[in-house]
């Protein structure tokens, strides 16, 4: 009786543990959103998260740190311990067999991603110029987005249906190129498209290119 206990307290610490963590990476999400990285500090976060600034440091460890948590956060949706290789959308995407509808079905989450995730980006992004402490987290984050489209590339030509001679290499700096924040922030920021318009210039523009 005792050792079910002591489990069920465990998981209940773990739990709120998670909680608190969600709370702070939801908080500075916020905050970098309203005031911008530079004016945000970890002392606002924590009052705004209801948590300790000293908490936030042993969690996280450094300003930049969380904001790549928060980058994890909005572009996933949520904070479940899942890859978003082993997530159902790609393993719809996997079990695809016409590539034409692989690239569509990747830009309908894309999109996705991307309206959720855009500014948070772009403070990284912008933020680097003035905060050094940033540009390891921005490269990080270009250098995860090579990681994933080189896996996505390789699938893509696995497929045996995108264009004679086309290496996977190619076919990675295409997705990198099209996926960027930039676009995203061109014609749907600025120029105010659509997220569907977006989302369908984007599958075109990569089909076009690859396939």
């Amino acid at each position: 009786m005792t050792e079910v206990k002591r489990q069920y307290d465990a998981s209940g610490r773990r739990d709120k543990a998670r909680q608190r963590r969600r709370d702070v990476v939801v908080a500075a999400k916020d905050l970098f959103e309203a005031n911008g990285f530079q004016a945000t500090t970890i002392t606002a976060v924590a009052k705004r998260a209801g948590v300790s600034a000293e908490g936030i440091y042993k969690g996280f460890g450094t300003k930049a740190a969380l904001a790549k948590a928060v980058f994890d956060f909005v572009i996933a949706g949520d904070d479940e311990p899942v890859p978003m290789a082993e997530r159902p959308e790609s393993h719809a995407i996997q079990a695809e067999p016409d590539v034409r509808r692989k690239l569509a079905l990747y830009v309908d989450g894309l999109a996705l991603r991307q309206e959720r995730s855009a500014r948070v980006q772009i403070l990284i992004r912008d933020g680097r110029h003035h905060d050094e402490t940033l540009r390891e987290t921005w490269q990080t984050l270009m250098d995860e987005r090579l990681v994933g489209m080189t896996m996505f590339g390789r699938h893509l030509v696995d497929s045996g249906q995108l264009r004679d001679g086309i290496t996977v290499e190619e076919v990675a700096d295409v997705l990198w190129t099209y996926i960027a924040v930039e676009l995203y922030e061109l014609l749907v920021l600025h120029r105010g498209w659509s997220l569907e318009r977006y989302a369908a210039w984007i599958a075109r523009a990569i089909t076009d290119a690859l396939c």
